[in-house]
């Protein structure tokens, strides 16, 4: 066998294995829904699911499965692939491996947009003295447009230093670092000047939680994310181009500052959308793209769509893992998440291992 049909099969190997991790994503992603809809507080048989899904029924388990458990898993799934693919464009289009919307400060400023809406411009109040309904967004345009403004802010101080400033990858994650702080600083002088309504929805508001989103937002949540991703996929060549560097990039006909600009507002959309639904859940964006890399390599015509599938498996697993750990007691799901991204985000900083 010659070199070059020596590097053909390992190629079509290669591309083969990629296409059966994308196989297997999809069924642990069926299989982990299924679960997260049977299990919980109250446990569900698979033939009352299945009866639930397929005669209509007013009883409690149809009321279970439609009214809470389909919604909670469909938010984790859509926002987890949303912050996944967000992530995985932020470090490709910024050449930084420690890049995500929450490590960049971004979703921190959405959070701040998302509080300045509830807080100031009263959008959203308490329902009660529960846990799991304890705020109803009013308007969630507004919310979503305020916290949408905000993190363009943290966006355009991002791509300013890497376009006219020239800043390394860790430049930028410390700018991301002090973006977060100022806007968690923004945050906390809003619920000094609230009420106690206001700082009650706001406080909660910043508690990572799928179980909030009805139906009404997951229809919000996938006309935003959809399209997001179906962009992210149609630029998948440009963002390989961009990996060699930003000059090779524009030998080859990419139009950088426009992919760079485009692919960073879009992330901060989908960052401003998912705080303004569920609050912060962190370290998704940046966990999800390593592990895919790890596995089937970084070509973005597979990293892109790998992503969507582990970042929506990753946040519904974590959050069905908060819902019947400490049953009935169900934690929010960006205490999960936390426990799982801190370790590997401090694992990136020590050995600063190279991805491109």
């Amino acid at each position: 066998m010659s070199a070059k049909e020596k590097v053909l099969t390992e190629y079509h190997e290669f591309s083969k294995k990629r296409v059966i991790f994308l196989t297997v994503s999809i069924l642990l992603l069926l299989l982990a829904a299924l679960y997260a809809v049977i299990k919980g507080t109250y446990d569900l048989s698979l033939a009352e699911v299945i009866t639930a899904f397929f005669v209509k029924d007013t009883g409690m388990s149809s009321n279970i499965v439609w009214n809470i458990r389909i919604p909670r898993v469909l938010t984790a799934v859509i926002v987890g692939t949303g912050l996944a693919v967000a992530g995985a464009v932020n470090q490709s289009i910024l050449r930084n491996p420690l890049a995500s919307p929450f490590t960049l400060g971004i979703s921190s400023a959405a959070a701040f947009g998302a509080a300045f809406s509830l807080g100031i411009l009263g959008t959203g109040t308490t329902s009660g003295s529960t846990a799991n309904a304890a705020v109803i967004i009013n308007n969630p345009y507004i919310t979503t447009v305020c916290a949408f403004a905000s993190s363009l802010i943290a966006t355009f101080v991002i791509l300013a230093l890497a376009r006219y400033k020239g800043a390394t990858p860790e430049t930028m994650v410390l700018a991301g670092v002090a973006l977060g702080s100022l806007f968690s600083a923004g945050t906390s002088a809003i619920q000094f000047f609230s009420d106690d309504v206001k700082v009650a929805s706001i406080v909660f508001w910043t508690f990572g939680d799928v179980g909030r989103a009805g139906w009404r937002d997951i229809w919000i949540l996938l006309v935003i994310i959809i399209p997001a991703v179906i962009y992210y996929i149609r630029n998948s060549w440009n963002y390989d181009a961009l990996k060699a560097g930003d000059e090779t990039a524009k030998s080859l006909g990419v139009n950088v500052e426009k992919v760079r600009l485009y692919g960073m507002v879009i992330a901060s959309l989908i960052a401003a959308v998912a705080v303004s639904f569920v609050g912060i859940i962190g370290f998704v964006g940046l966990v999800v793209p390593h592990i895919v890399r790890k596995l089937i390599g970084g070509k973005e015509m597979y990293l892109i769509p790998a992503s969507c599938l582990v970042g929506g498996l990753l946040l519904l697993v974590s959050d069905t893992v908060a819902r019947i750990a400490f049953s009935p007691v169900v934690l929010p799901v960006g205490v999960i998440t936390s426990f799982l991204g801190a370790p590997l985000f401090l694992y990136l900083i020590i050995k600063r291992r190279e991805y491109w």
